[in-house]
């Protein structure tokens, strides 16, 4: 028995998440108007994922830390999440003080070691 192949890879139809490009300093009125457009991009078919491009947000402060939780919570409503691009390490530190985890792009998932790295065991160690 024989099957056919084919030529070339499979098609795989991989969604490209929308990007939201924050502006600078977003003041409060603002805020309605971005988690609306985070709405409506997961809408219109997005993947589940909206990438906020927080790189001109400015410096970090709780400003910044109540519009990324806005923002999270209105995609989680919506069936989605959102990821940050370009995020400055002082707001993801800034974020993890305050307990807001978010996915940034270019970093490795939480409990997945980066490409290349193994654990070693000493052999003094107790089981587990």
């Amino acid at each position: 028995m024989s099957s056919a192949r084919f030529a070339g890879l499979p098609h795989v139809d991989a969604e490209t998440p929308a990007v939201l490009v924050l502006p600078g300093p977003v003041r409060r009125d603002e805020v309605p108007g971005l988690c609306a457009r985070v709405r409506a991009l997961l809408e219109s078919g997005g993947g589940g994922v909206v990438v906020c491009d927080v790189g001109g947000i400015g410096p970090p402060g709780l400003a910044a830390v109540d519009l990324l939780a806005r923002l999270e919570l209105t995609a989680r409503r919506a069936g989605g999440r959102i990821r940050l691009r370009d995020a400055d390490p002082a707001l993801q530190a800034l974020l993890g003080l305050v307990g807001l985890r978010f996915q940034v792009e270019g970093q490795a998932e939480q409990r997945e070691p980066p490409p290349g790295v193994e654990e070693a065991v000493e052999t003094g160690d107790p089981a587990v």
